[in-house]
This record gives structure tokens, C-alpha cells and sequence, in this order.
């Protein structure tokens, strides 16, 4: 407990009230394939191994501008921790940073977004929202 009395738990379960709150849509996470076939094309590279989705909602985005130069879209992600919970338990991973390191990328309303990297926000040593910036 802190000294204002709120917890790091309770800073999470705000975020979520919140993320409820104001609409959030859904991405979804894509990873790389676990399996590989036994052929030898495989061996040499020669066949995809696929993607695995990964559905993650409630989600509040924001669109971002972009200059001429640079990416044609820039979207943020805002997500709270309990959103990415049940993912975090099915791929047996330490936490939701491990599930942004290792993604190969979020679709958002069809297109396929990279991401650039994340915060993660945390109240009282506890991760409570993450913000993920993501370019198409």
C-alpha cells in the first residue's frame, strides 16, 4: 500500500474501468508459428511457417500524424494490464513486455502495423497500462 492508500492493483483495475469506459476496439497480436513441417524444404527455409493470432480487447487507439517522409500511418495502442492477461498465461511468457518483444506485429482495422516499441506504465511497482506506438 502507498501512502495515499491506493494500491498498484487498483491503479490497474482503474485503467481497465476506463479502457471499458471509453469504447475500446480490438487489435489482434500476431506471432510467429510454434511448429515447423519435418521437410526439407523447411530445413533450408524454403516454407513459411505461419503466423498465430492473438486477439487483445478492450483497446483504445489513436491515430497519430505522420510527416510526408515517414510511415503512411502511425497509430498508439493504449491497453490495460487485465486485456493482456489471458494472452500472458497462454504463451506461458513472464509478462505483457515479453508479448510486445516478440510480436511481429498488431492488425488494426485490416492493415498490418510494425511495432516501434512500448511503455509501460506502472503505479506503486505494479504495470498497470501499456502505450505501444505501431507504424504501416
Amino acid at each position: 500500500m502507498t501512502m495515499t492508500g491506493i494500491t498498484g492493483s487498483a491503479a490497474a483495475r482503474a485503467a481497465d474501468a476506463m479502457m471499458r469506459t471509453f469504447g475500446g476496439t480490438q487489435v489482434t497480436l500476431l506471432f510467429a508459428a510454434a511448429g515447423m513441417p519435418a521437410e526439407a524444404a523447411a530445413e533450408l527455409g524454403l516454407v513459411d511457417p505461419g503466423v498465430t493470432q492473438a486477439a487483445i480487447t478492450p483497446v483504445l487507439v489513436r491515430e497519430l500524424t505522420t510527416e510526408n517522409s515517414g510511415p503512411r500511418r502511425r497509430i498508439e495502442l493504449v491497453v490495460g494490464r487485465s486485456a493482456l492477461a489471458e494472452q500472458v498465461s497462454q504463451r506461458n511468457v513472464a509478462s505483457a513486455d515479453v508479448l510486445f518483444e516478440t510480436a511481429l506485429g498488431v492488425v488494426y482495422e485490416g492493415e498490418i502495423f510494425h511495432i516501434e516499441g512500448f511503455v509501460v506504465e506502472r503505479f506503486a511497482g505494479v504495470a498497470y497500462l501499456y502505450r505501444v506506438l505501431a507504424v504501416a
